[in-house]
Protein backbone atom coordinates (compact mmCIF):
# COMPACT_ATOMS: atom_id res chain seq x y z
CA UNK A 1 0.00 0.00 0.00
CA UNK A 2 1.67 3.14 -0.74
CA UNK A 3 2.11 5.39 1.81
CA UNK A 4 1.84 9.59 1.29
CA UNK A 5 4.55 12.32 2.27
CA UNK A 6 3.44 16.14 1.98
CA UNK A 7 5.92 18.73 1.35
CA UNK A 8 4.60 22.22 1.78
CA UNK A 9 7.30 24.23 0.05
CA UNK A 10 7.98 27.46 -1.39
CA UNK A 11 10.65 27.91 -4.52
CA UNK A 12 13.02 30.45 -3.16
CA UNK A 13 13.21 28.89 0.09
CA UNK A 14 16.70 27.12 0.16
CA UNK A 15 15.95 24.58 2.74
CA UNK A 16 13.24 22.65 0.60
CA UNK A 17 15.98 21.45 -1.68
CA UNK A 18 18.15 20.22 1.02
CA UNK A 19 15.08 18.44 2.88
CA UNK A 20 14.37 16.54 -0.50
CA UNK A 21 17.73 14.97 -0.63
CA UNK A 22 17.11 13.83 2.76
CA UNK A 23 13.66 12.61 1.80
CA UNK A 24 14.97 11.13 -1.39
CA UNK A 25 17.70 8.96 0.50
CA UNK A 26 15.46 7.72 3.35
CA UNK A 27 12.32 6.79 0.93
CA UNK A 28 15.01 5.11 -1.67
CA UNK A 29 13.37 1.69 -2.43
CA UNK A 30 9.91 2.55 -0.56
CA UNK A 31 6.30 2.48 -1.61
CA UNK A 32 6.62 6.09 -0.75
CA UNK A 33 3.72 9.26 -2.99
CA UNK A 34 5.94 12.71 -2.36
CA UNK A 35 2.67 15.36 -2.66
CA UNK A 36 4.46 18.75 -2.89
CA UNK A 37 1.92 21.87 -2.02
CA UNK A 38 2.47 25.61 -2.44
CA UNK A 39 3.22 27.79 0.42
CA UNK A 40 4.09 31.53 -0.82
CA UNK A 41 6.19 32.98 2.11
CA UNK A 42 5.65 36.26 0.65
CA UNK A 43 2.60 36.67 -1.30
CA UNK A 44 2.02 39.92 -2.93
CA UNK A 45 2.27 42.64 -1.99
CA UNK A 46 4.84 41.41 0.78
CA UNK A 47 8.43 42.74 -0.14
CA UNK A 48 10.59 39.40 -1.63
CA UNK A 49 14.32 39.16 -0.05
CA UNK A 50 17.25 41.23 -1.54
CA UNK A 51 20.58 40.06 -2.32
CA UNK A 52 21.84 42.74 -1.40
CA UNK A 53 20.51 42.99 2.14
CA UNK A 54 22.34 41.72 5.42
CA UNK A 55 19.99 38.54 5.54
CA UNK A 56 20.55 36.33 2.76
CA UNK A 57 24.23 36.24 2.75
CA UNK A 58 24.39 35.91 6.49
CA UNK A 59 21.77 32.60 6.81
CA UNK A 60 23.55 31.19 3.93
CA UNK A 61 26.80 31.58 5.26
CA UNK A 62 25.92 30.33 9.22
CA UNK A 63 23.39 27.55 7.99
CA UNK A 64 22.43 26.90 4.37
CA UNK A 65 26.01 26.52 2.98
CA UNK A 66 26.95 23.92 5.74
CA UNK A 67 24.00 22.15 5.72
CA UNK A 68 24.68 21.67 1.72
CA UNK A 69 28.32 20.94 2.02
CA UNK A 70 27.32 18.16 4.95
CA UNK A 71 24.60 16.72 2.68
CA UNK A 72 26.29 16.80 -0.13
CA UNK A 73 24.16 19.06 -2.04
CA UNK A 74 25.22 21.91 -4.82
CA UNK A 75 23.58 24.92 -4.04
CA UNK A 76 24.42 28.72 -4.15
CA UNK A 77 22.99 32.02 -3.24
CA UNK A 78 20.96 33.18 -6.70
CA UNK A 79 22.55 36.94 -6.79
CA UNK A 80 18.68 37.53 -8.25
CA UNK A 81 17.51 40.62 -6.33
CA UNK A 82 14.85 41.15 -5.95
CA UNK A 83 14.14 37.83 -5.30
CA UNK A 84 11.71 36.26 -7.78
CA UNK A 85 7.84 35.68 -6.61
CA UNK A 86 6.78 32.20 -6.99
CA UNK A 87 3.10 32.81 -7.67
CA UNK A 88 3.36 32.00 -10.92
CA UNK A 89 5.54 29.14 -11.34
CA UNK A 90 2.64 27.68 -8.60
CA UNK A 91 0.50 28.23 -11.11
CA UNK A 92 2.52 25.93 -13.66
CA UNK A 93 2.75 23.57 -10.60
CA UNK A 94 -1.20 23.38 -10.80
CA UNK A 95 -1.07 22.49 -14.07
CA UNK A 96 2.03 19.57 -14.03
CA UNK A 97 -0.43 18.32 -11.25
CA UNK A 98 -3.09 17.64 -13.52
CA UNK A 99 -0.40 15.70 -15.79
CA UNK A 100 0.89 13.64 -12.71
CA UNK A 101 4.16 15.52 -12.96
CA UNK A 102 4.08 17.79 -9.63
CA UNK A 103 7.33 16.53 -8.68
CA UNK A 104 8.68 16.41 -11.71
CA UNK A 105 7.99 20.25 -12.17
CA UNK A 106 9.24 21.35 -8.22
CA UNK A 107 12.81 19.98 -8.66
CA UNK A 108 13.01 21.43 -11.65
CA UNK A 109 12.24 24.65 -10.39
CA UNK A 110 14.21 24.17 -7.69
CA UNK A 111 17.40 23.10 -9.38
CA UNK A 112 17.18 25.84 -11.37
CA UNK A 113 17.01 28.61 -9.16
CA UNK A 114 19.69 27.09 -6.38
CA UNK A 115 22.24 25.29 -8.91
CA UNK A 116 21.52 27.25 -12.12
CA UNK A 117 20.16 30.68 -11.31
CA UNK A 118 17.47 31.04 -13.03
CA UNK A 119 14.69 33.67 -12.75
CA UNK A 120 11.83 31.69 -11.84
CA UNK A 121 9.54 34.52 -11.48
CA UNK A 122 9.30 34.96 -15.59
CA UNK A 123 6.81 33.60 -17.67
CA UNK A 124 9.29 31.94 -20.46
CA UNK A 125 11.78 30.56 -18.02
CA UNK A 126 8.98 28.49 -16.49
CA UNK A 127 7.53 27.43 -20.05
CA UNK A 128 11.10 25.93 -20.76
CA UNK A 129 11.35 24.44 -17.64
CA UNK A 130 8.19 22.76 -18.16
CA UNK A 131 9.00 22.03 -21.17
CA UNK A 132 11.68 19.69 -19.54
CA UNK A 133 9.40 17.47 -18.05
CA UNK A 134 6.87 17.16 -21.17
CA UNK A 135 4.33 19.76 -21.03
CA UNK A 136 3.97 22.29 -24.51
CA UNK A 137 5.80 24.91 -23.53
CA UNK A 138 3.10 27.12 -25.49
CA UNK A 139 0.39 26.06 -23.32
CA UNK A 140 2.36 26.82 -20.30
CA UNK A 141 2.62 30.61 -21.67
CA UNK A 142 -1.05 30.57 -22.19
CA UNK A 143 -2.30 29.45 -19.28
CA UNK A 144 0.09 32.18 -17.82
CA UNK A 145 -1.09 34.97 -19.50
CA UNK A 146 -4.67 33.93 -19.59
CA UNK A 147 -4.63 32.93 -15.68
CA UNK A 148 -6.59 29.70 -16.38
CA UNK A 149 -4.15 28.16 -13.32
CA UNK A 150 -4.44 31.46 -10.67
CA UNK A 151 -7.73 30.69 -9.05
CA UNK A 152 -6.22 26.95 -8.15
CA UNK A 153 -2.96 28.91 -7.30
CA UNK A 154 -4.63 31.23 -4.56
CA UNK A 155 -7.22 28.19 -3.35
CA UNK A 156 -3.88 26.07 -2.72
CA UNK A 157 -2.30 29.20 -0.68
CA UNK A 158 -5.49 29.68 1.09
CA UNK A 159 -5.60 26.26 1.97
CA UNK A 160 -1.99 26.01 3.33
CA UNK A 161 -2.81 28.92 5.22
CA UNK A 162 -5.98 28.35 7.11
CA UNK A 163 -6.58 24.60 6.90
CA UNK A 164 -3.15 22.99 7.26
CA UNK A 165 -1.97 25.98 9.09
CA UNK A 166 1.24 26.45 7.41
CA UNK A 167 3.64 29.21 8.70
CA UNK A 168 6.95 28.20 7.46
CA UNK A 169 8.85 26.09 4.73
CA UNK A 170 9.73 23.24 4.25
CA UNK A 171 6.55 21.39 6.57
CA UNK A 172 6.69 18.06 6.07
CA UNK A 173 3.34 15.65 6.85
CA UNK A 174 3.93 12.04 7.15
CA UNK A 175 0.63 10.46 9.30
CA UNK A 176 0.34 12.51 12.45
CA UNK A 177 4.04 13.55 12.35
CA UNK A 178 4.80 17.04 11.24
CA UNK A 179 7.68 18.01 10.70
CA UNK A 180 9.25 21.71 9.96
CA UNK A 181 13.08 22.36 8.64
CA UNK A 182 15.05 19.83 6.73
CA UNK A 183 14.47 16.55 8.39
CA UNK A 184 16.64 14.56 10.73
CA UNK A 185 16.94 11.50 8.74
CA UNK A 186 16.53 9.17 11.53
CA UNK A 187 13.10 10.45 13.34
CA UNK A 188 12.07 11.19 9.17
CA UNK A 189 12.69 7.30 8.66
CA UNK A 190 10.78 6.26 12.15
CA UNK A 191 7.49 7.85 11.02
CA UNK A 192 7.53 6.11 7.85
CA UNK A 193 8.08 2.86 9.67
CA UNK A 194 4.95 4.44 12.28
CA UNK A 195 2.72 4.31 9.41
CA UNK A 196 3.39 1.16 7.91
CA UNK A 197 2.84 0.00 11.50
CA UNK A 198 -0.84 1.87 11.84
CA UNK A 199 -1.33 0.46 8.32
CA UNK A 200 -0.67 -3.52 9.72
CA UNK A 201 -2.76 -2.70 12.95
CA UNK A 202 -5.16 -1.45 10.76
CA UNK A 203 -5.10 -4.84 8.31
CA UNK A 204 -5.13 -6.96 11.19
CA UNK A 205 -8.35 -5.72 12.96
CA UNK A 206 -10.39 -5.91 9.60
CA UNK A 207 -12.78 -9.40 9.50
CA UNK A 208 -11.31 -12.09 7.65
CA UNK A 209 -14.23 -11.49 4.94
CA UNK A 210 -13.19 -7.67 4.36
CA UNK A 211 -12.44 -7.85 0.56
CA UNK A 212 -9.80 -6.47 -0.35
CA UNK A 213 -9.97 -2.59 -1.26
Amino acid sequence: MTKTLTIYTDYVCPYCLLAEHVISEVTKNRDISIHWRPFELRPHPVPTLRVEDPYLPDIWKRSVYPMAEQLGVPIKLPEITPQPRTDKAFQVFAMAEEHGMGHDFTMQVLKAFFQEEKDIGKHQVLADLAAEIGLSRDAVQEALVEGTYRDRQLAAQQHAVDVAQISSVPTIIVGQKTFTGVPNPSELRQAIENLDQVDSETWSERPSHTPFP
